[in-house]
């Protein structure tokens, strides 16, 4: 799989999906290759941003505690990804639509990509374009969401299932997202 295809994961249905898919990625294999590298990239760069930029970037950024701030939104990210693997399978078996753990996993390790590198947006020190990226990010991540949970489900039929399901992955998505970065200002 290239950078091509990947790019092409939130537009396409089946096609880059079912390539992906086929690759058959242990849940394992995902943790240490995918979401252990990209979870480094955002305290990374947060820590980065926090300790350079100060108070020029937001008022009250630079007198934080990065190095704790940092470490704590790392572990999170960690446990997110095993929440969301864990609730993206419950959600699609209560919305009777069949999904194996290693699909459910494999969501989840790709939809938060966008919102990972996202966070490069923090080597500029323009806020403006932070929040850009961002909402780009959160964009393209629903869209994962959504192509993904289409291409992964067994039962194709039951539209409206699959947008309930669709929906509340979402919810949850965004609110995993929202209730990290509520820490990271809280402290």
């Amino acid at each position: 799989m290239n950078i091509t295809q990947l790019a092409r994961l939130p537009f396409s249905g089946n096609g880059a999906w079912s390539e992906l898919r086929r690759l058959n990625l242990s849940i394992p294999f995902l943790a240490w290759v995918v979401v252990v590298p990209m979870s480094f990239l955002p305290p990374v760069l947060l820590y980065y941003a926090g300790t350079q930029y100060g108070d020029s970037f937001i008022q009250g950024f630079g007198g934080k505690e990065w190095r704790f701030i940092t470490t704590i939104l790392f572990l999170a990210e960690l446990l997110t990804f095993f929440v969301m693997g864990w609730l993206i399978h419950a959600v699609l078996e209560s919305h009777k639509l069949e999904v194996s753990y290693r699909d459910a996993y494999l969501l989840a390790a790709i939809a938060p990509l966008p919102l990972w590198l996202s966070s490069l947006a923090l080597l500029v020190p323009a806020l403006a374009v932070s929040v850009v990226a961002v909402f780009a990010g959160l964009f393209l991540s629903c869209a994962l969401v959504y192509q993904g949970l289409r291409s992964i489900c067994d039962r194709k039929d039951n539209d409206v299932e699959m947008m309930s399901a669709t929906y509340t992955i979402m919810a949850a998505s965004l609110l995993a997202w929202g209730v990290l970065m509520a820490m990271v200002w809280a402290f």
